[in-house]
């Protein structure tokens, strides 16, 4: 019976922390779910213009095929969905600094006191990448899948509808800016010597592999220039990961040789 107690004592001993993490868990997505309701609604009177900005790629494709027009919709609901997901979206990277720090908030406790230092470093630099992901995203990406897609079936009239159009625009944007945290990723995972810059070298060949096999699946279209454009920035941000790895592996062997 002693034994049983104990057993059951050692399992609740090793069960608390888990627990524990799972509610920080709970607490931080609560946490993060109300920061984009916020921006959702600050974003809400704005949607119009933000929407605004959002055609611009399509209206800019159009006209550069000699197409006249613009998007349609087929269902009376439609306009307001568009102005919901227009204002959910750019909410969404409002409140992305909020976001990431309570990622941070998550993560933070796992660290070493002089790591907890890099809050600023790391809020700059996730909310940085995310921004810089979905404006390449619309800059680039975007506009030359829509370009390419509008010539392709120029024999035909286009007829596209806000709600195939905004759902297309989420995918790339906010796809694009979730891709650009990969040096955050690698940071966090050579942090925890998951991964070395080694590692990364060694499997270079696989690793590009893999990232032409995401670009094809996310890409909007099946052609060859597109699935480059999204490969290209997977690969240089992966170069970029080797060299924080490296920068990481190399400080903690000068921290343990200094030990």
């Amino acid at each position: 019976m002693a034994d049983v107690a104990a057993s059951v004592l050692a399992l609740r001993t090793h069960s608390m922390p888990l627990l524990a993490h799972l509610e920080e868990l709970r607490k931080r997505i609560i946490f993060s779910v109300l920061g984009v309701l916020v921006g959702f609604i600050s974003c809400w009177s704005f949607a119009g213009r933000i929407f605004g900005l959002m055609q611009q790629p399509i209206i800019g494709a159009l006209r550069h095929h000699g197409i006249g027009g613009g998007l349609v919709y087929l269902n009376p609901t439609e306009p307001f969905n568009l102005y919901l997901e227009v204002a959910l979206v750019g909410g969404l990277f409002v409140a992305s600094p909020f976001v990431f720090y309570q990622l941070w908030l998550f993560i933070a406790p796992g660290l070493y006191r002089k790591e907890k230092r890099y809050v600023m470093p790391f809020l700059l630099s996730t909310v940085g990448l995310f921004i810089a992901g979905g404006l390449f995203g619309y800059k680039m990406v975007y506009p030359a899948s829509l370009d390419f897609l509008i010539g392709y079936g120029q024999q035909f009239q286009p007829m596209i509808t806000i709600g195939e159009y905004t759902k297309l625009f989420v995918t790339i944007i906010v796809g694009l800016g979730l891709i650009f945290e990969m040096p955050i990723l690698v940071f966090f995972l050579a942090l925890m010597r998951v991964i070395t810059a080694r590692w990364m070298l060694r499997n270079l060949r696989y690793s590009i592999l893999a990232i032409f096999v995401v670009a094809a699946i996310i890409t909007p279209t099946a052609d060859i220039l597109n699935m480059c454009l999204f490969a290209a920035p997977m690969i240089a941000l992966y170069a970029l990961s080797i060299g924080v790895a490296w920068l990481v592996n190399s400080g903690r062997r000068r921290a343990a040789d200094a030990f």
